[in-house]
This record gives structure tokens, C-alpha cells and sequence, in this order.
């Protein structure tokens, strides 16, 4: 860990989150109530800030577990996560550090996965799914502006901020990204099923991916399956590669043509035609009154609880780089 606490105390020469020197007195200042989570390394527990009564969520970082590499991912994610403030991203709050353990505190959110909140929903149209589409556009088109890519936009990284019915939608995870504006990207991560097709071809890739991702999101948010999918591995790789997905019959016939216009322009082979952020905020479907309301729920709940159950190939865990290695051993 001396690489990341070397770094890190370099930080302490300029105020960190308001103070002029950094805090390593966790129980202190904060409650431990109950444990959310566990990880290979870290446990998140649901904490209370004793000064003001609030609640936030803490991420228990044991330092001795960590490697080189881990810490390297740590500590980027961390330096990325301070540069951030949006509505609509899970925002670091502050850190402590002792001797055994890092200590991220956050924002607490508590209103579920994007998917289990829209199949629990009696009522659900093309505006909400635009609604949301908005709002995680809004939040990645303000990272690219900083000059950062997540590379893991997926519905997993999406967690709604409360349970009320108007909660808005929370990107979290920032463990892949990249904060090097200026840097063309060459590293296979992210989720084969949401990964752009320049990252599984090796190619050079930069903010195009997020969107890319966002489109595959959409297509989902609308028929409730993915656009690429096979049980053969060889032949889902290669959809992707392609850009081989289709508007089936009968899922997408109440679908509104601007719906799957949008789609298309995020879900686009050529890089240099892809829709960025902005170009999308300001397609019809997003900006204006193009979206149906339409009650799809039925549809699309079915197949989401059909396509991303505990077992789907969608829901397990394999990064772009396991993807890459599997691909050249199919001989692509």
C-alpha cells in the first residue's frame, strides 16, 4: 500500500473535501449499523455521521488483502470519484485512513436496481425509459467533459437514489475508469454484453464506448432482452463485432420509430457516426415529445425477468479482457 498512501499523502498538502489535514479518526465522526455488502477486499456497511444524523454508506478497504494492481485500481478510482459531482453519480463524501484500513464513505442509496424497479412498476412507458435515458446521459456526458470514461456502464451500475416513485437514477462504480483526456485508450475492460466492439477488436477506443453502452441500455430499457445475445460465445462475440441486432417481432412492433432511431445512432458500428452525449440529449426521443406513453410494462418486465435471472449468462461476472482471450482461442 505505500505506493497509494505515498500518492495520497502528497494530497494532503491541499485541503481534501473542505479540511486542511486528513482524518484517519473513522469512529469518530461515524456509526457503523449494518453491513450492505461484501467484496474480495472490502465490506460496505451503512453508517450514520453523528454530527448531522445522516446516513451515508462506508466501504471498509482491508489494505493487507490488496496488490499492486488492486491498489492501482483503487487509487485511481478514488482520485476520479473527487473530481466528480453530479446529481445523478454516487458522490465520495470523504475518506479515513489508518493503519489496517481505508475508509470511502458515500453516498447511501437505497432504491434498488434499475431492472428489479421497473419489473416491480405496474405502469411503465417509452417516457420513462427516455426519462432515464436523460438522466444517465446528462451524468456521462459531465464526465466526458471532465475528460473521463467509466468503460462499465451497465444496469448492474445503476442504482435508483430512493424508493419513492420520482427517484432519480445513480451511476456507480467508477473502478474502470479512465481520467486521461488526451490518451487514446487500449485496455480490454468492461462487460462483454455492454463493451463496444473497437474495445473486443483491440482497436484504440475512447469516450464512444460510454455511449455505446448507453445504447445497449436503451435497447434493453424498451424490449426488456439484450440486442446481442447466444449461448455460443464465438457467435455473441461476433454480433457484437458486427453490430448484428435487429427490432424483433412482436417486442418492438408498439415501439415508436424515434425510439429505435435513437437506439440506432448509439448502437453504431462506425465510431465517427456514433451519437456523443450532447448529439443524443438533443435527439426528439430525449428533448422533445417523440417518446410513446405507451404502458409496456407487461412486455418488458417478462423479459427482463426471463434474460437477467441470477443464472443468465448477462449476469455473471467476465470482463472484456477474459472476453479477448476467449475470442483468440476460438480462433476469431
Amino acid at each position: 500500500m505505500a505506493g497509494f498512501l505515498k500518492n495520497f499523502r502528497k494530497e494532503q498538502s491541499r485541503p481534501l473535501f473542505g479540511k486542511k489535514k486528513f482524518d484517519d479518526k473513522f469512529e469518530k465522526h461515524y456509526k457503523q449499523l449494518e453491513l450492505l455488502g461484501k467484496g474480495a477486499f472490502s465490506e460496505v456497511f451503512k453508517v450514520e455521521k453523528m454530527s448531522v444524523g445522516k446516513n451515508y454508506a462506508a466501504k471498509f478497504i482491508s489494505k493487507k488483502t490488496l496488490n499492486p494492481k488492486e491498489e492501482a485500481s483503487l487509487e485511481s478510482e478514488i482520485f476520479i470519484m473527487k473530481r466528480v459531482s453530479h446529481p445523478n453519480i454516487v458522490s465520495l463524501v470523504e475518506l479515513f485512513d489508518n493503519r489496517n484500513y481505508l475508509y470511502i464513505v458515500m453516498d447511501l442509496v437505497t432504491g434498488g436496481e434499475l431492472f428489479d424497479r421497473i419489473v416491480e412498476k405496474g405502469m411503465y412507458t417509452e417516457v420513462d425509459a427516455s426519462n432515464l435515458c436523460k438522466q444517465l446521459l446528462e451524468a456521462v456526458n459531465y464526465i466526458h467533459s471532465l475528460g473521463i470514461i467509466h468503460r462499465d456502464l451497465k444496469p448492474e451500475n445503476l442504482l435508483y437514489y430512493d424508493s419513492s416513485n420520482d427517484s432519480k437514477i445513480m451511476i456507480t462504480d467508477f473502478g474502470l475508469a479512465k481520467d486521461d483526456d488526451n490518451e487514446i485508450q487500449q485496455t480490454a475492460c468492461g462487460t462483454p454484453g455492454y463493451v463496444a466492439p473497437e474495445v473486443l477488436k483491440l482497436q484504440p477506443y475512447g469516450k464512444p464506448v460510454d455511449c455505446w453502452a448507453l445504447g445497449v441500455i436503451t435497447y434493453i430499457l424498451l424490449c426488456g432482452y439484450p440486442p446481442f445475445y447466444s449461448e455460443d460465445d464465438q457467435e455473441l462475440y461476433r454480433y457484437i463485432m458486427d453490430a448484428d441486432f435487429e427490432y424483433d417481432s412482436p417486442y418492438w412492433d408498439e415501439i415508436s420509430k424515434d425510439a429505435k432511431g435513437f437506439v440506432g445512432n448509439l448502437i453504431e458500428l462506425d465510431v465517427s457516426k456514433r451519437f456523443d452525449c450532447e448529439k443524443a440529449l438533443q435527439h426528439p426521443w430525449i428533448s422533445g415529445d417523440a417518446a410513446l406513453n405507451k404502458n409496456i410494462h407487461d412486455s418488458v418486465s417478462t423479459q427482463i425477468k426471463k434474460h437477467f435471472n441470477a443464472k443468465s449468462k448477462w449476469k455473471q461476472a467476465i470482463n472484456a479482457a477474459t472476453a479477448i482471450r476467449r475470442m483468440q482461442q476460438l480462433k476469431f
